[in-house]
């Protein structure tokens, strides 16, 4: 039995047998990253495309025609434009050109602001003149019922939804706020400022894109 078990450990510990293991396991190690690589090829296309589709989606349902709309890719994000962005409260997401006939007709600005319970993502339409198009939600955690009304766009007192009231709006109409130019959801105040800063900080980018 001494023998046995000795023996065993003399090809436990054998170099060339320890040599054998490593490769034998390194080997393992390549095969499972290139199959994951090659999955990972296969669908970061696929991500893309849907994710991409998902962006212009938003994008058309902040401009005034989306039927003969384009958008180009991402612009460069410049300094300025982040600079922007914060100094009105907001974060600068990207922003795509908007195209009609191939012409420039203005931004769609994709930017975050803070809502009740968290960071509301949403897609503001400026055109060339600098004026409001359209605003749309793409990501929230507002509370269900109430900060949620702003998010589907419910409407006001008034009859105008509630995000649609933005429309026409522009830098020229001050800084927007709730209560002096913007009017808040009933118990959703907070919310509806959060966009209403989310809407300030686009402007201030299509103001620093010129």
């Amino acid at each position: 039995m001494s023998t046995e078990v000795k023996t065993k450990e003399k090809v436990d510990m054998d170099p060339k047998y320890i040599i054998k293991l490593t490769v034998t396991l390194l080997l393992c190690c390549l095969v499972v990253a290139a199959a994951l690589g090659g999955v990972n090829a296969i669908t970061k296309d696929k991500i893309a495309a849907i994710n991409w589709e998902n962006t212009v989606t938003a994008m058309k349902a902040v401009v005034a025609d989306p039927d003969s709309t384009e958008f180009s890719e991402a612009l460069e994000n410049t300094e300025a434009m982040t600079a922007a962005a914060a100094s009105a409260g907001g974060t600068l997401d990207s922003v795509y050109e908007v195209l009609v006939g191939g012409e420039n007709a203005g931004y769609a600005i994709k930017v975050v602001a803070s809502g009740s319970q968290g960071s509301i993502e949403m897609m503001v339409g400026v055109d060339a003149e600098g004026a409001v198009t359209g605003v749309s939600i793409v990501d929230n955690a507002e509370t269900a019922g109430i900060g949620s009304k702003v998010m589907n766009n419910e409407p006001l007192s008034s009859g105008t939804g509630v995000l649609d009231q933005f429309i026409g709006k522009s830098a020229a109409d001050g800084a927007l706020a709730v209560g002096t130019n913007v009017d808040a959801i009933s118990g959703a105040t907070v919310s509806t400022k959060g966009v209403t800063t989310g809407v300030n900080a686009a402007l201030a980018v299509a103001g620093a894109i010129g």
